[in-house]
């Protein structure tokens, strides 16, 4: 599986932004995919998480509310919709596949994208 993140921005707290994650290769919809991020200095967390199946979803509690995942296995797309954006989420978020596991753990991921760059101003 190839991952390809998308989206990123320079972006005003409060603001939104809706980062995409592409997958090519096959089976897709055996894959959970999780987003993480990572600020200069700091180690990879994760931000949100979705089942193969799009059923299950997790967040990180500094996103919850805030944060919104999705899937559409027709289209191998995973999506991260970001709302009330705050300076504090900025990061390179980065997309990764996990076959069939929902975690948290990154180096539970096999597959990872490129990143994408992520900037609120305040």
């Amino acid at each position: 599986v190839q991952l390809q993140a998308s989206g990123g921005g320079l972006v005003q707290a409060g603001g939104s932004l809706r980062l995409s994650c592409a997958a090519s290769g096959r089976a897709f919809s055996t894959y959970a995919i999780g987003w993480f991020r990572q600020a200069p200095g700091k180690e990879r967390d994760f931000v949100a998480g979705i089942s193969a199946s799009g059923g299950d979803s997790r967040y990180a509690e500094s996103v919850k509310g805030r944060f919104t995942i999705s899937r559409d296995n027709a289209l191998n797309t995973v999506y991260l919709q970001m709302n009330s954006l705050k300076p504090e989420d900025t990061a390179v978020y980065y997309c990764a596949a996990n076959k069939w596991l929902l975690t948290s753990t990154p180096a539970s991921y096999d597959y990872w994208g490129q990143g994408t760059q992520v900037t609120v101003s305040s």
